[in-house]
């Protein structure tokens, strides 16, 4: 497996891996990205339209896992302000820092699902961030309390994934993934 920024050139996989099927297929990485009345009033189309120009932009909105040519993986990324819905929201708490990057949104291909993907690409987005001058990295991942759950609802990730990466609880939120499991605002000082 070979992780990789996202590019121009790699946009015919990325786009095969998010028309899989399920919540990628309708949200294409762009639900923290787009406020609320954006978002609503936005299709699918208009979804993929603004990751595919994303996919154009420097640092890269994201990095993806490829095996054989084909993408497994993704994870979305960028500095904090370049989220909107993370920086309005009521239940997300905002904690001060300078060059704070957020990781907050992973796609597995459901036949690559298992396999560390996920993990390989939570590790290599810490590292893409900080060569890109992020001093501070958080996320909200799902604390699941060790049970599995469905994949769309960990799509921020999970609680234990960013511990064995040196992430720290950094405060409770009033979010909740699937199931009413709560979100965790997750940090790793750079």
């Amino acid at each position: 497996m070979k992780i990789v920024p996202a590019s121009p050139d790699l946009w015919p996989a990325i786009a095969a891996l998010f028309s899989a099927g399920g919540d990628p297929k309708w949200c294409w990485c762009q639900w923290w990205r787009r406020p609320g009345s954006s978002w609503s009033s936005a299709s699918a189309d208009d979804h993929r339209r603004g990751l595919e120009t994303l996919v154009r932009a420097e640092p890269a909105p994201g990095l993806v896992a490829l095996r054989d040519g084909v993408a497994i993986g993704w994870v979305g990324l960028g500095p904090r302000e370049g989220f909107p819905r993370l920086t309005r929201s009521r239940v997300l708490p905002q904690l001060p820092g300078d060059d704070v990057w957020s990781i907050n949104c992973f796609v597995v291909a459901r036949r690559a699902r298992r396999q560390g993907v996920a993990d390989a690409l939570l590790g290599a987005a810490v590292a893409y961030a900080r060569d890109h001058g992020a001093r501070l990295v958080e996320g909200i991942p799902v604390d699941t309390g060790g049970e599995r759950m469905p994949s769309a609802g960990a799509y921020t990730g999970t609680r234990r994934m960013f511990e064995r990466h040196g992430f720290t609880l950094a405060a409770p939120t009033a979010s909740k993934g699937s199931g009413g499991r709560p979100r965790v605002l997750m940090r790793r000082q750079l």
